[in-house]
């Protein structure tokens, strides 16, 4: 059954560019490369209800592929926090985060529970470190993870792990090493907006 709630494309490109989350001009990205368009997704995860169509129609295309229920949504901090418990709240699951110890992410806060089957959410991808982190936490702990589910897949399809990754939208912005970016070459300095 189609949830006619759920937005489309030209819905979500609305909603992204009314909130202000895609940001033109010299950016460092988390993975420390340079780029010219920086998807800021906190922007667009302000508004409730538009955190909340995002994943919704993040949700739909999860149930298009079939992949079979989940106990709970598990999402990296900071970023993928909104994204897991609105992700979690679509599907009427338990919704739990890691959070940074140091340089790497550990559960704090929650245990996985051994034999469920987690949805690792994470609101932007570029190279995919911390959903792996997360993915290891989870089978570290006796989970399983069905898939990953990204609002955001800016990799260019670089990103990839050993589960399904469902994705809302692919954005291909180009991206530099800081010793070849030619925006740093020019003299411009590059800003570090968040995620």
């Amino acid at each position: 059954m189609v949830d006619q709630n759920v937005w489309g494309a030209e819905e979500i490109e609305a909603a992204l560019a009314r909130s202000g989350a895609l940001l033109s001009g010299h950016f460092v990205l988390r993975s420390g490369l340079h780029s010219n368009r920086f998807f800021q997704c906190a922007m667009a995860l302000r508004f409730p209800d538009i955190a909340e169509q995002l994943c919704r129609a993040l949700r739909a295309k999860i149930a298009a592929m079939h992949l079979g229920s989940v106990d709970a949504v598990i999402a990296p901090a900071l970023g993928g926090i909104v994204v897991g418990h609105e992700m979690a709240r679509a599907l009427g699951v338990m919704s739990v985060f890691a959070e940074k110890e140091g340089q790497t992410l550990a559960m704090r806060r929650f245990e996985i529970e051994p034999g469920k089957r987690y949805l690792v959410a994470e609101d932007v991808v570029t190279r995919g470190g911390r959903v792996q982190e997360t993915i290891d936490l989870v089978v570290a702990g006796g989970g399983t993870v069905s898939a990953v589910a990204v609002l955001v897949d800016r990799s260019a399809g670089a990103a990839r792990f050993d589960v399904p990754m469902v994705r809302l939208l692919k954005m291909a912005p180009e991206v530099w090493e800081p010793d070849v970016c030619p925006m740093c070459l020019a003299g411009d300095v590059a800003v570090h907006p968040g995620s």
